[in-house]
């Protein structure tokens, strides 16, 4: 076998000149189109990698923000703090140095509550009025009864009290 003599043909070697050089130019126009369409790419990347870092940061801020409420949410949801009043003392003629003793004394007995849930304390209130209404203090040495007439649940129980002969 051997390799048709092609070189003499002018007419052919045209032909496969203009191959060549068409090759070459269509290469270096795919090579151009594909660099631009690549630059593009990589600016569109660039700007997204930056949006999606931007982002990022917002969502770290948001998330510190609501750790921080909900930290401050869970404090007032917590029991902080019990505040005990009695009313109607003056009617049974009670020095007020007993009436503050007696309530300081409650306010022990309910010390328990402090640092608990107030959802739960609140569902189980049915024990704080038993824990003060059965509880029997003694004025001038007569016995005396304690009837709750307004409590609130909060961060503060605030509870009045008003006291009657037992």
């Amino acid at each position: 076998m051997r390799i048709p003599p092609l070189y003499r043909r002018p007419a052919w070697q045209r032909f496969i000149a203009g191959v060549v050089i068409g090759g070459c130019i269509s290469w270096i126009i795919f090579l151009f189109m594909f660099g631009v369409l690549q630059e593009k790419q990589a600016k569109k990347i660039k700007s997204q990698t930056e949006i999606i870092n931007n982002l990022e940061q917002d969502k770290k801020i948001w998330q510190e923000d609501y750790k921080e409420l909900n930290r401050k949410n869970a404090e007032l949801l917590i029991i902080q703090k019990v505040q005990v009043k009695i009313k109607n003392y003056e009617k049974y003629k009670i020095d007020h140095l007993s009436i503050m003793e007696a309530e300081n004394r409650i306010k022990d007995d309910l010390s328990s509550l402090i640092a608990k849930d107030l959802y739960n304390t609140y569902k189980n209130k049915d024990l704080v009025y038993k824990t003060i209404e059965n509880r029997i203090d003694k004025f001038n040495n007569r016995p005396y009864k304690y009837t709750i007439k307004n409590i609130v649940f909060y961060s503060t129980i605030s509870i009045e009290l008003e006291i009657k002969l037992s």
